[in-house]
């Protein structure tokens, strides 16, 4: 499939993702605006560019994602949550954990100003949600992502001690399968997320799922994130 320009001057309208090439790069240019982004995450679509390229579009095969079913946590994990070192907190500082997974990437910087100021507004919706981990008053970790009702979609985590993102990445998935969340989207695979139980599925699949999803009530405004369950 060629890739297609998105005219920033029209309404936000993507390609079908499932006509997208095994990458996934379905187009370039739109807006990053909240119209567009909300159109894009129901559609099975997400940006990622880094800085001094355009807005690119991409809906990859296979999908990644981290089902509830299917996720595992080490012992050791599970004795340094009880160890009660840890602080969670949920939407209350979600500016600084989009700084914090800007640090120190090894695949570069790609979220960009523009990037922080899009998904603050989504944040500022209620679209866009952060789960934070603290030691005292000590930002460590943390993780963000958008919400489309039964979907959530993981965008980036970040730690600044040991396994304070992994502690993140449990409690969120674990928090939002208990609030409603049924699709829990990780985007690609990596060796990371693979010993939580992360899988690859085709793309199809994860569009028919989320299909099934998107249109669900789900209210994490109010979320309390705990890895009591541990």
């Amino acid at each position: 499939m060629e890739v297609s320009f998105l005219d920033p001057e029209l309404p936000p309208r993507f390609p079908d993702p499932r006509e997208a090439c095994t990458e996934g790069l379905l187009g370039f240019g739109g807006r990053l605006e909240v119209d567009w982004l909300l159109t894009a995450y129901s559609s099975g679509i997400f940006p990622w560019f880094s800085e001094n390229e355009p807005i690119l579009w991409w809906s990859p095969d296979p999908r990644c994602v981290l089902d509830l079913e299917d996720l595992h946590v080490s012992r050791r994990l599970q004795r340094r949550a009880r160890s009660q070192e840890f602080r969670l907190s949920w939407n209350h500082a979600f500016s600084r954990v989009m700084e914090g997974c800007n640090e120190r990437r090894a695949d570069g910087i790609w979220i960009t100003p523009q990037m922080q100021r899009a998904y603050k507004n989504l944040f500022e919706l209620g679209y866009a949600h952060s789960l934070e981990v603290w030691v005292g008053e000590d930002l460590v970790g943390g993780i963000y992502g958008v919400q489309i009702g039964g979907l959530f979609a993981g965008e980036s985590m970040f730690h600044r001690c040991r396994d304070a993102s992994k502690i993140a990445l449990v409690a969120l998935r674990r928090s939002l399968g208990n609030a409603g969340i049924q699709l829990f989207d990780v985007q690609f695979l990596t060796p990371h997320l693979a010993q939580f139980g992360a899988k690859e599925i085709p793309r199809d699949l994860y569009l028919e799922r989320l299909e099934e999803v998107r249109d669900l009530k789900v209210d994490l405004c109010r979320l309390e994130p705990r890895f009591t369950f541990l």
